[in-house]
């Protein structure tokens, strides 16, 4: 399984059922072709770097703090959950963007800075399924890993129990569908 590298507070809102929805342009090392979502099935790499609760909704700002303190030692990462796509949209409406809000942490002038990069491209919106591992996966980081780039290579198997149940996550993916329906 590849894994996906997104912002440790993301991983940790994805992995509580906070957030359903990863909105993504892609890094400088993507600018050019964009974000492409190259798997059905990732692991969620946390990253440390570009974090601040500046950019986060102010519900999950104060979660910053607690997740920079089990931040691992340098040179290693703790993976401890990870996705399947359910559906994925290039939406360009910002109304329709704002409509998202409650199915991330991310703050509204945070995805309108988003949105500012590379304002050619489409914001991707992906809706993901969590899964929280059976057992933490212990990784040595690599310096071809490191940058502003999406996805790394770590061909590993995982298996793990869905974040939200059944009933749950079929009515965020419904009400989220929804959302995505009007974007067009």
């Amino acid at each position: 399984m590849q894994a996906l590298k997104e912002w440790a507070v993301v991983c940790r809102a994805l992995e509580e059922g906070r957030q359903v929805v990863l909105l993504r342009k892609g890094g400088i090392l993507e600018y050019r072709q964009g974000f492409e979502v190259k798997h059905d099935k990732f692991l969620l790499f946390p990253t440390f770097e570009h974090q601040s609760k500046d950019h986060l909704q102010p519900d999950y700002a104060a979660k910053l703090d607690e997740i920079l303190k089990e931040q691992p030692a340098a040179g290693s990462n703790r993976i401890t959950a990870y996705a399947q796509v359910v559906e994925v949209k290039e939406v360009s409406n910002r109304t329709a963007l704002h409509s998202l809000a409650k199915y991330h942490v991310w703050n509204e002038s945070y995805v309108n800075a988003r949105m500012d990069y590379n304002p050619k491209k489409p914001m991707s919106v992906i809706l993901l399924r969590v899964f929280k591992l059976d057992q933490p996966i212990m990784v040595d980081s690599r310096p071809e890993w490191a940058g502003c780039k999406s996805w790394i290579p770590l061909d590993m198997d995982a298996s793990g129990r869905p974040v939200l149940d059944d009933l749950q996550f079929e009515k965020l993916a419904s009400e989220v569908k929804g959302v995505l329906s009007i974007a067009a």
